[in-house]
């Protein structure tokens, strides 16, 4: 099973980028699926989630400027970024978790996209 995180890049305060996770169908389909992010010294932290009923969530920090949403056509989940600021700057790693209901549990790491907003 993979997660592939792509989309990060440099940009500006103020400006825009969209991430994007790619997985496997049944794991868009029928997973929870998660951003979180690392910043520089700092512990990892929630960004936004979206489960397999498409219920959506999203850090207090971070409402009103970034939305989760999945493509099932394209087996992505994407996690679009606006007014990006300094602190905004991070390693951001896309998630997906499954509970069995059988004691099993499926849980996965993507490797990680870095954002840098500069000034």
């Amino acid at each position: 099973v993979q997660l592939q995180a792509s989309g990060g890049g440099s940009v500006q305060v103020g400006g825009f980028l969209r991430l994007s996770c790619a997985t496997s169908g049944s794991i868009t389909n029928e997973y929870d699926l998660s951003w979180y992010r690392r910043a520089p010294g700092r512990q990892r932290e929630f960004v936004a989630s979206i489960t397999s009923s498409d219920r959506t969530r999203s850090a207090d920090s971070m409402k009103g400027r970034f939305a989760i949403s999945r493509d099932n056509t394209k087996n992505t989940v994407d996690l679009t970024m606006y007014s990006l600021n300094l602190d905004d700057t991070a390693v951001y790693y896309c998630h997906a978790y499954k509970d069995y209901g059988d004691g099993g549990e499926f849980d996965a790491w993507g490797q990680g996209t870095q954002v840098t907003v500069s000034s």
